[in-house]
């Protein structure tokens, strides 16, 4: 029998995307049982869980891999995603995407996939497409679900997660801005001399219902040095030139 800590190392690099082979070598055992315990088979005496997909199940947690990955598919959730019962234990995590940002929809595709190995769908619905994945370990790692809105319910990170979002604030930031964000230009007239003069300027806006996930938000603004203000009551505002500047090199276009 394999040492607890082997098993729970081998699960880990799986998380990782890396294969049985190089599992079996990093962690000195056999492939064959680095793919028992991977897939959950039952007869391998060495791992007694069904699934050994899901980093959070360990005896001892780890935090999911990739962590900045993570933080990205932690913004999309919390701005436009949804873990919903599905049927004997199997849950399904859904993220909208705009239909007209291709690039995004590929994005969060791909930090699904890689945060929990497990086929990914796309569903096609007016305007938009949802990003979906099945799995029971969704609740694991994304522990703010519950049923209703979110900001009919108090949305708290847990610690692990609040480490993750201290070390990959950028990576936050561009998954909510991603998903309930937008950059584009802010037109102002002013009046003066008899005439009225327009101004234009580009700021981002990050609009959402629950205070606590701006609360989030704008922790992870403050940790990148980022100046932003509440435009509204539901809207944190990133407006300053230097600040814009600064949130560009962390989120990039919906492409």
């Amino acid at each position: 029998m394999h040492p607890r800590d082997t098993v729970d190392r081998a699960l880990h690099l799986s998380a990782q995307g890396l294969s049985d082979h190089q599992i079996a070598g990093a962690c000195g055992v056999s492939a064959g049982a680095v793919r028992k315990w991977r897939t959950g088979d039952r007869r391998a005496r060495d791992d007694p869980r069904s699934s050994g997909s899901c980093v959070r199940c360990a005896r001892s947690p780890l935090p999911p891999q990739p962590p900045g990955v993570y933080a990205y598919l932690l913004g999309l959730y919390l701005g436009d995603g949804h873990v919903v019962h599905h049927r004997r234990g199997v849950y399904r995590l859904m993220i909208s995407c705009s239909a007209s940002w291709p690039g995004l929809i590929e994005a969060a595709a791909q930090a699904m996939a890689a945060v929990l190995p497990s086929s990914v769908g796309l569903l096609r619905r007016p305007g938009c497409v949802v990003v979906n994945s099945y799995s029971k370990h969704w609740p694991h790692l994304l522990p703010q679900h519950g049923p209703g809105k979110k900001h009919h319910r108090p949305i708290v990170l847990e610690p692990w997660q609040e480490h993750i979002a201290d070390s990959f604030p950028g990576d936050l930031v561009r998954g909510l801005m991603h998903s309930d964000g937008y950059r584009g230009l802010n037109r102002v007239r002013r009046h003066f001399n008899g005439r009225d003069h327009w101004y234009e300027y580009p700021r981002y806006l990050f609009k959402n219902e629950s205070g606590d996930i701006l609360r989030i938000c704008g922790e992870a603004l403050d940790r990148l040095g980022v100046a932003w203000r509440h435009s509204k009551r539901n809207e944190i505002s990133v407006a300053r030139r230097e600040a814009v500047a600064l949130l560009d090199c962390h989120v990039g276009p919906k492409t």
